[in-house]
């Protein structure tokens, strides 16, 4: 068995419905969607959601299991990764997660709910890069972000890309990990453009 991918936040505030739905599976368009093993791409992946939100899902099928205030999803998104929710206890109020665990690691779960409430207990609102990132990569449309192809050098083919405005040049496509601070900046909504750096706070 190889060891689970980074447990990682993927989207900035409480998703509502309609996101968390679309972000149950933001890996749709993914190359060989049917022929590859998509563990890597979602365990690990977590954001907030709110009560009710909790609540709904917990009522569509009857858990998997319950442990505590957590429990998981049935029905599995890839071989042994499945939905986990969480209803966590962070500075004396009650927040809800929903977080992709792979439970063939049987310490995925504990250690995804160690690392939201270690990053949901800082201080100051703050934003690392690869957040940023993720972030982006959940708003985007899907009419404007996809994979590299072909055309692209082989290096950087299945890498994921965003559609960019160039001005008079017209549109480009980037790959999202080579977006500057700069075109950062210009994909995030207004209120997270000036967060600080986990780093900074």
């Amino acid at each position: 068995m190889t060891s689970s991918p980074a447990i990682r936040k993927v989207f900035q505030g409480v998703a509502s419905r309609q996101q968390m739905l679309r972000m149950f599976d933001r890996h749709s368009q993914r190359p060989s969607r049917w022929e590859t093993d998509a563990t890597p791409l979602y365990a690990g992946e977590w954001f907030e959601i709110a009560e009710p939100e909790h609540d709904y899902m917990f009522d569509v099928l009857p858990p998997l299991w319950i442990r505590g205030s957590m429990f998981g999803m049935r029905e599995f998104l890839t071989g042994s990764v499945t939905s986990v929710f969480f209803a966590l206890r962070i500075d004396e109020q009650t927040r809800y997660f929903h977080g992709y665990c792979d439970l063939s690691d049987k310490a995925s779960v504990e250690a995804m709910r160690v690392a939201i409430v270690e990053r949901e207990s800082r201080p100051l609102r703050a934003m690392t890069r690869e957040e940023r990132l993720e972030h982006i990569w959940s708003i985007t449309s899907d009419d404007y972000r996809g994979y590299a192809g072909e055309r692209w050098p082989a290096v950087a083919r299945g890498k994921r890309t965003v559609l960019l405005y160039g001005g008079k040049e017209g549109s480009f496509l980037k790959l999202l990990e080579d977006l500057t601070d700069d075109e950062v900046a210009a994909k995030l909504p207004v209120q997270l453009r000036h967060l600080p750096s986990p780093i900074a706070a």
